[in-house]
């Protein structure tokens, strides 16, 4: 089943294609279709291509430098991107950040930090969890005590995905003690390069480096960098976690993990015959397609309430659980379909013997790994079920 969009429609989805023909090198996207990392170079140089046509803040309205683009348009660009194997959109600072400011940020704040946002100039990361306050987020230790005209900042954030290329970093911290555990925590925008903060590397299991600790010790930032009302921040945590969990659906991901699979069931063989033509094998990609495009229309409906301000936490999290368990599922197709070849073999080794490790091998192993954190990350899966639950039960 395929969803229908209108002549506008088909002609924009046509924009972005020509687009992307024109301006996504080969190498580039050779590099995202093997599962190769990208380095900061990669990621900024591609973000200033997008920019170059008004195209990097997909989710902003016109007056702050996005391209106004509607729910359907936002979805056919990012569906597009992920096909033509284009790097992902790196969400802190254009995805998250600059919604928040855009809904809760003073005058001075938009007109100092989008711009800087969208010419490159910052690199924001995401300063949330912390060793003991991951998906329980409220129990953050975090600290923030107000000097004169400055906060003193103390404690830990984990996880901090592609800290090591930030410049700035929006973290939650507690300024009051006082009450429910929710009602302490502000948001707070700190310079990663003021003095008293240390940035650790985390090795990841399929032997990348993207996450990192974050270590604050007596470090000394302005109040007017607090976005919102002090110890009000954690009504902008769920602005922004309702933007990430919808996000983290991953439908353009999955679409082009799902073409790619189709692919290698076509090429590998089983019996004599291709792949797909095994009934079981071809009755689970039916499934997983199924489920994806069940996703798909769902999602787009959840686009088109957030941006009327409609789209709820539950929501959200429907969408978070439901893409992830789709993606895995995706992974798991992937690394069934290579069999032995799909182990983390050194691939320089197996040179020349497609017959053990096709090229695809290499980009498996490295994706079933490390995607094994969508269903953690945004919140645990578990979690968003509890939030499900509690929606429709009461609590």
């Amino acid at each position: 089943m395929d969803l229908n969009f209108t002549p506008e429609e088909d002609a924009f989805r046509a924009e972005v294609r020509s687009f992307l023909k024109d301006n996504l090198s080969e190498e580039l996207a050779t590099k995202v279709r093997n599962g190769e990392e990208l380095g900061k170079a990669d990621i900024e140089s591609w973000h200033a291509t997008l920019q170059s046509r008004n195209w990097l803040a997909a989710t902003w309205p016109v007056e702050y430098g996005g391209p106004g683009w509607n729910a359907v348009q936002r979805h056919i660009f990012d569906e597009e991107c992920c096909l033509a194997n284009a790097p992902r959109i790196v969400p802190f600072g254009l995805g998250m950040l600059g919604p928040v400011l855009i809904k809760f940020g003073t005058e001075k704040q938009k007109a100092d930090i989008l711009p800087r946002i969208l010419d490159g100039s910052d690199w924001w990361c995401q300063g949330y969890s912390e060793p003991g306050a991951g998906s329980d987020l409220a129990s953050l230790k975090t600290r923030a005590i107000r000097e004169g005209d400055d906060y003193i900042i103390n404690g830990q954030k984990t996880w901090t995905t592609l800290g090591q290329y930030a410049d700035k970093i929006f973290c939650l911290v507690r300024t009051s003690t006082e009450g429910k555990r929710q009602e302490g925590i502000s948001f707070v925008l700190v310079d990663i390069k003021t003095p008293g903060i240390e940035v650790r590397p985390i090795k990841l299991i399929e032997g990348g480096y993207e996450v990192n600790e974050v270590f604050f010790s007596d470090v000394r930032v302005p109040v007017s960098n607090l976005v919102g009302v002090e110890n009000e921040g954690w009504t902008i945590a769920k602005f922004l976690l309702t933007h990430e969990r919808t996000g983290i659906a991953g439908v353009g991901a999955s679409t082009q993990a799902l073409h790619e699979l189709k692919a290698l069931a076509r090429k590998l063989k089983r019996r004599g015959k291709p792949l797909i033509e095994d009934p079981l094998f071809a009755a689970r990609i039916a499934e997983a397609e199924i489920d994806l495009e069940a996703l798909r229309m769902t999602n787009l409906r959840v686009l088109v309430d957030a941006s009327g301000g409609a789209a709820s936490n539950t929501i959200a999290s429907m969408l978070k659980i439901k893409g992830t368990v789709i993606r895995q599922n995706l992974d798991d197709l992937a690394r069934r379909a290579l069999g032995p070849a799909a182990a983390p073999f050194p691939m320089e080794a197996l040179a020349g013997n497609l017959a053990v490790a096709p090229p695809e091998a290499a980009a498996s192993a490295a994706s079933y790994f490390n995607n094994r954190k969508l269903s953690i990350f945004g919140g645990s899966n578990e979690i968003q079920r509890n939030i499900i639950a509690k929606d429709i039960f009461g609590a």
